[in-house]
C-alpha cells in the first residue's frame, strides 16, 4: 500500500479520491493548475466549482507549487481529464521523480493520437509503471459515502494489486484486472453509449428502448476490444458492464444529461453549454469512430452518436438509420 500520494488534478474525482485516501489516514496532496481555485479550496474545504456541498478533508493538503507537489509522493494520481492529459503532464514532467508508479481516473481517447491515458501518459513521460482506477464511480456518490466498486488495473499485477490496497476501503471495494486496455477501452467506449441512453431519454422512448441500447452498445465496446487485442471477459466485468449501466441510467452523468438535452431539443453546442462542465463522450465519439475505422470494427451506435454531435445530423435521421438496419442474427 501507498502512503504519500500526490494526485493531479483539483476536478470532481481528484477531490474524491483525495477524501477517500484521507479517510484512511494516508498523506494526500492535491495539485491543481489554477492557482486561485486551489486556494479557495485551502480556504473553504469545499470543491465549489466542480463538487459543491461536500466539505473536503482537513487531512488534505493543497500544493500548487509544480516542483513541490510530488517531490515526496510515492504514487500519483492522475485525475485530469484525458484531453487536457497532455498538456497538463508536459508541464509537469520536469518534476516527476524516475520511477514513481501513476495510476489514471480518466476515461476517454485522445483525438489526435487515439491513445488511451495510461499511453499518453507513457509518451510524455517515458519508462514509469502505469496503471488505471476505473469503474462506476460517480463522484457525487463517492462523497456522499455511498457504497462503490472499482477495478484497479496495471500489466504489472504487483503494482495492481497495490493499488487496489490503497484505495479499498469499508464502503469502496476495488478489484484487480491485468487487462489495463480493455479497462480504459471500456471507460473510454460506454461514454459514447451514454450519449445516446441520454437522447433516448430526451425523447421519452422508455425502458426497452434503453435496455437494447445498453446491451447493443457493450457488443460494440466488446467488438472494438477484441480486435485492439483486450479480453472479452473484462467488459462483462465492473469497468464493462458496470461502468456502462452506471453512466447511461444516473441523472448525475454529465454525457447522459448532455444526450438527454439533444434529445429535448438543443443543438449539441447548446447542450455543452448548458452542461456546466467536461463531456468526455463528446470528443471521445470522434476518436472511437476513427479506431473502429482503422480496426474494421462495425460500430453503428457510436457512428450515430458521432454523425448528430459532429455533423448535425437530426436525431430523427440517426434513429431511423439505425431501425432500419438489416436484421441479423444476435
Amino acid at each position: 500500500m501507498f502512503e504519500r500520494i500526490t494526485i493531479i488534478g483539483d476536478g470532481a474525482m481528484g477531490s474524491v479520491c483525495g477524501m477517500l485516501l484521507c479517510a484512511k489516514g494516508l498523506h494526500v496532496t492535491l495539485w491543481g493548475y489554477d492557482v486561485d481555485q486551489l486556494a479557495e479550496m485551502a480556504l473553504t474545504r469545499q470543491n465549489k466549482r466542480f463538487l459543491p456541498g461536500y466539505p473536503l478533508p482537513e487531512a488534505l493538503n493543497f500544493e500548487a507549487d509544480d516542483r513541490l507537489a510530488m517531490k515526496h509522493a510515492d504514487l500519483i494520481v492522475s485525475a485530469v481529464p484525458c484531453q487536457f492529459m497532455r498538456g497538463i503532464w508536459t508541464r509537469l514532467k520536469p518534476h516527476v521523480p524516475p520511477g514513481i508508479p501513476i495510476v489514471s481516473t480518466a476515461k476517454g481517447i485522445e483525438n489526435e493520437t487515439l491513445l488511451r491515458p495510461t499511453q499518453i501518459l507513457a509518451d510524455v513521460l517515458g519508462e514509469q509503471a502505469y496503471g488505471a482506477l476505473s469503474g462506476p464511480t460517480i463522484a457525487d456518490e463517492l462523497a456522499r459515502g455511498l457504497p462503490a466498486t472499482a477495478t484497479a488495473a496495471s500489466r504489472d499485477r504487483t503494482l495492481a494489486r497495490a493499488i487496489q490496497r490503497t484505495f479499498h476501503g469499508e464502503q469502496f471495494r476495488v478489484y484487480t484486472n491485468t487487462d489495463l486496455l480493455g479497462v480504459e477501452l471500456s471507460g473510454a467506449v460506454k461514454n459514447v453509449i451514454a450519449i445516446a441512453a441520454g437522447i433516448i431519454d430526451g425523447l421519452g422512448f422508455g425502458d426497452n428502448a434503453k435496455a437494447a441500447l445498453l446491451t447493443r452498445g457493450l457488443a460494440e465496446i466488446r467488438r472494438l476490444g477484441r480486435a485492439m487485442g483486450a479480453r472479452p471477459r473484462t467488459f462483462s466485468g465492473l469497468s464493462g458492464l458496470g461502468d456502462l449501466v452506471t453512466t447511461c441510467i444516473s441523472p448525475h452523468g454529465r454525457n447522459r444529461s448532455f444526450g438527454e438535452r439533444i434529445g429535448r431539443g438543443m443543438g449539441p453546442q447548446q447542450a455543452t453549454e448548458a452542461t456546466h462542465s467536461i463531456v468526455e463522450g463528446v470528443a471521445t465519439c470522434r476518436a472511437v469512430r476513427a479506431l473502429a475505422r482503422r480496426h474494421e470494427v462495425e460500430m453503428p451506435i457510436t457512428e450515430a452518436v458521432y454523425a448528430v454531435v459532429h455533423e448535425h445530423k437530426s436525431v430523427a435521421d440517426a434513429i431511423s438509420q439505425l431501425l432500419q438496419r438489416r436484421p441479423k442474427a444476435e
